[in-house]
């Protein structure tokens, strides 16, 4: 889309969340769920949330970073929303996206693409989202964005082979 900005790369700084995110994802895949998981840290560096994909129980919209948005609405001021930031292990889909900005929340960093999981995903014929996978600028092009992180790469793509069963 134009006009979007373009992500830039994750900081060092912000190497030890998104690790984080990548446990979170591997803990919901080995709880029966897809592989994502999510963080939001305040302006001190603090996490004040966390979570995991939850939609094997029926509630597609059961995304971490949906989870987020809804907390952070109810516990933090908008001032406190814009400050934070969320980590990620794959970019925001859009209805992630789309929460992440009515609520106010600001910079997203995330360790896979929209762009790799879909080439991934058609790697290995998996059936696309019913929804259109769109970059975050797309849908919230106001939000600043870092990603994806190379040196996790090859891990994030091995939970979503597993999570397709297929073996890389």
């Amino acid at each position: 889309m134009t006009g979007s900005p373009i992500p830039t790369a994750p900081l060092p700084t912000d190497l030890v969340h998104l690790r984080r995110c990548v446990d979170l994802a591997r803990e919901a895949l080995d709880a029966g769920d897809e592989p994502f998981g999510s963080l939001l840290i305040d302006a001190d560096g603090t996490v004040v949330f966390e979570d995991r994909n939850r939609v094997a129980g029926g509630d597609a919209t059961r995304h971490p970073e949906f989870e987020i948005a809804r907390w952070a609405a109810e516990h933090l001021s908008p001032a406190e929303r814009a400050a934070a930031v969320t980590y990620t292990s794959g970019e925001h889909c859009a209805m992630c996206s789309a929460a992440h900005a009515w609520v106010g929340l600001g910079r997203i960093v995330y360790a896979a693409s929209t762009e790799q999981l879909v080439a991934w995903h058609a790697e290995w014929n998996v059936a696309p989202a019913p929804v259109t996978p769109l970059p975050i600028g797309a849908v919230a092009p106001g939000i600043e964005v870092a990603g994806p992180e190379p040196s996790l790469t090859a891990e994030v793509r091995s939970l979503h082979a597993r999570n397709a069963g297929i073996a890389v």
